[in-house]
């Protein structure tokens, strides 16, 4: 059974609270190191290996489980790369992506560098509520 955070007035477990999250030791652990670096984008396995760097055992189900509810929770965004590839994005804001396919980086793409032309009407009863715009780049081998 998950315990409390002993440290209830962090603004990481208010955080977590105000999305409705009970702020277990694992989710406060993750979300350190998840939102105390500015935006960015990370894998489970890439945020596994920062629990492990930080001398910190969670199963990397407990990391799965617990991206996916702070995506639930509106703190994450979840994308997919090739269907296989999920990255989660700290930047819930309206915005676009650059892959670099050698390093499986995403960089952010400001929202006014895209415009989306000729979308198709939603079915009714349904609205659009976001499109992404995933920008795949490679290394430009000019001789």
């Amino acid at each position: 059974m998950e315990k409390e955070a002993d440290i209830s007035t962090t603004p990481i477990v208010e955080r977590l609270r105000i999305a409705g999250l009970r702020p277990t030791r694992q989710r406060v652990l993750l979300a350190e190191l998840l939102f105390s670096q500015g935006d960015r984008h990370v894998s489970a396995e890439m945020l596994h290996g920062e629990v492990i760097g930080v001398g910190e055992q969670v199963s990397l189900a407990t990391v799965y489980n617990t991206l996916h509810q702070f995506t639930g929770a509106g703190l994450l965004r979840e994308l997919a790369i090739d269907g296989s590839k999920a990255f989660f994005d700290t930047n819930v804001s309206n915005h676009n992506h650059f892959f670099i396919e050698e390093r499986g980086e995403l960089i952010d793409i400001s929202g006014e560098q895209i415009r989306v032309d000729g979308l198709p009407e939603p079915p009714p009863g349904m609205r659009i509520s976001h499109i992404d715009v995933v920008v795949r780049l490679v290394a430009d081998k000019k001789k």
